[in-house]
């Protein structure tokens, strides 16, 4: 699924309600609470959504950067574990990681483009799609490319 930021500056991606279901561990055949969800039917591991961030400010901050990425995790519910984020030269961008419970929220970005792709992954009960008014909010971007895909869906 692709929504130009024109069609969707001021919106989240609406996905439908999540509820957690137990599912059978793949080794052992014992019933193991493993994080995979259930929507509408289907049985997956988590929604990954990518964002491209075009016409974006504040690209080479890092305390901008960090502070994004935790109110992302905050507002996604999810659990995180680490930050880790590297700038390059002054005004030469970030690349980084916050390593979450629930796997992860990537970014890389180029502010000489204006530019910043966001890699957001998540399993559970998180919702990675309540992150993006956050990084609208930190980042302002004049245009933005969201696709959504559901990995690890079971198939029966």
């Amino acid at each position: 699924m692709k929504q130009q930021a024109s069609e969707a500056l001021d919106s989240v991606i609406q996905l439908p309600s999540k509820s957690p279901v137990l599912a059978t561990g793949f080794t052992s055949g014992a019933e193991s609470e493993d994080h995979f969800i259930k929507r509408d039917g289907i049985e997956f591991a988590g929604t990954h959504l990518i964002l491209d961030l075009w016409d974006a400010k504040h690209l080479d901050e890092l305390d901008t950067m960090e502070k994004a990425l935790r109110q992302a995790v905050t507002v996604s519910g999810a659990t995180l574990l680490h930050i880790h984020l590297h700038h390059f030269t002054s005004g030469g961008g970030i690349s980084g990681v916050a390593v979450l419970a629930e796997s992860h929220i990537s970014v890389h970005t180029w502010p000489e483009r204006d530019f910043a792709a966001f890699d957001i992954f998540m399993c559970g009960d998180a919702k990675p799609e309540m992150s993006i008014p956050v990084l609208k909010q930190h980042f302002f971007p004049g245009r933005m490319e969201v696709t959504d895909q559901l990995r690890g869906i079971v198939r029966k």
